[in-house]
């Protein structure tokens, strides 16, 4: 009894006949599925038991795996199997304190980047430790501040004497010392608790400039001692 034809499913006989893809074909039947081009065994390709050319074999895709009770049991599992591995790493990584980092060109090149900028803040640093070194001290940027903006102060010699007088001339300030004062510099006054302090004009805060009654002597004296008469 001779078998139909895959295409035709008419009998197909031992002449014409050829054997693939597990059926049995007439040769005018061998032909591709989509564009009907006549096949050969050298030619066609197969999916599932039809032939087709190369032009339109069908191209295998992905498929979207459902989520069984299985599939999500083994999802599950798989999570869980995450977690404790993790937890793992960190339980052994804990007392460490840091990672090793591969040295990898990359991290060369950030690491040769950061020393030429800490090269570069260094010298900046430095040139303003110079031009600070090169500066006048403290005392003398202030001694030079207030000679700048008291020059008639400043004119006179220090120590220079100053005429007695019962009270102080038409206009100026008076002041009495409240505490006793060594004079630390050449141009300032020494006071006892109790002088008056004629002609006194403030200089800045914290010093003032004027004349001892009692030793007749012009010189700066801290404002903090005196009050004003």
């Amino acid at each position: 009894m001779n078998p139909p034809c895959g295409r035709c499913n008419k009998p197909v006989y031992p002449t014409e006949k050829i054997n693939c893809l597990d059926k049995y074909w007439h040769k005018g039947c061998f032909s591709c599925d989509v564009c009907k081009m006549a096949l050969s065994m050298n030619n066609y390709k197969g999916f599932e038991k039809k032939p087709y050319c190369s032009m339109h074999y069908p191209k295998t895709s992905f498929t979207i795996v459902t989520d069984t009770p299985e599939n999500l049991r083994l999802k599950q599992q798989s999570q869980l199997n995450s977690q404790a591995l993790y937890k793992e790493k960190f339980e052994k990584n804990k007392g460490k304190g840091f990672s090793v980092v591969v040295d990898t060109p990359e991290m060369q090149r950030l690491k040769k980047t950061q020393d030429q900028i800490s090269n570069i803040k260094y010298h900046e640093e430095f040139e303003k430790s110079k031009i600070r070194s090169d500066a006048p001290p403290p005392e003398n940027r202030q001694e030079q501040e207030m000679q700048s903006s008291h020059p008639e102060i400043f004119s006179q010699p220090a120590g220079q004497m100053c005429p007695a007088a019962a009270s102080p001339p038409s206009g100026g300030k008076c002041y009495q010392a409240l505490y006793s004062y060594t004079a630390a510099e050449a141009d300032e006054v020494t006071l006892q608790e109790g002088d008056l302090i004629l002609d006194v004009e403030p200089i800045d805060e914290g010093w003032m400039f004027g004349c001892n009654q009692r030793t007749g002597k012009k010189g700066m004296l801290p404002a903090n001692y005196v009050r004003p008469v």
